[in-house]
């Protein structure tokens, strides 16, 4: 029995960056912000462009503490989605081309989120990563790292939990 040949290699990140510009497409905070994400296989870096509209102290001048903590929570939260969709993209379960605002996975649900402001995010672009530390059925915890000029310099931290959406079939 002959295997059937293996996709171009265009065709699987084509649909890969298609199902992650449906997810973060499907938060419209996230394009209020600015936030966007780049993905190198199956790990993502969140990055905020500056705007002056983040501004939260202009006499510093710094990025607003909500603001921070919102870049973190949404940086979680999209790797805690695109972690819940990868395998199944992957399997072929689901299909990334029928991914809108309509038919996207529901999101996980903040438990709690608690935020280390590390020093003032100066006014310049943001990146940001997350590492599930816990992927459960039901409750999932996520570490997010924020740093601007150099990774080991990090703006803020923060640890969250989530609630997990039943997928179809668990429940």
């Amino acid at each position: 029995m002959s295997r059937p040949a293996p996709e171009p290699v265009q065709v699987v990140k084509q649909r890969r960056d298609a199902a992650l510009a449906a997810l973060v497409d499907g938060v419209p905070y996230i394009g209020f912000l600015g936030v966007r994400f780049e993905r190198l296989g199956d790990e993502l870096t969140a990055i905020l462009p500056f705007d002056d509209k983040l501004i939260g102290n202009p006499a510093l001048p710094a990025i607003h503490g909500g603001v921070t903590a919102s870049f973190l929570e949404v940086t979680a939260i999209i790797e805690l989605s695109w972690a819940m969709i990868w395998a199944d993209m992957e399997s072929g379960k689901l299909d990334p081309l029928t991914l809108d605002r309509e038919h996207l996975p529901r999101l996980p649900k903040t438990i709690d989120f608690t935020v280390d402001y590390l020093r003032s995010g100066l006014p310049r672009d943001a990146y940001a990563r997350a590492r599930v530390n816990r992927f459960g059925r039901r409750y999932a915890s996520v570490h997010v790292e924020a740093w601007q000029d150099n990774r080991t310099r990090m703006f803020a931290q923060a640890t969250g939990h989530f609630l997990m959406p039943a997928r179809e079939g668990t429940e």
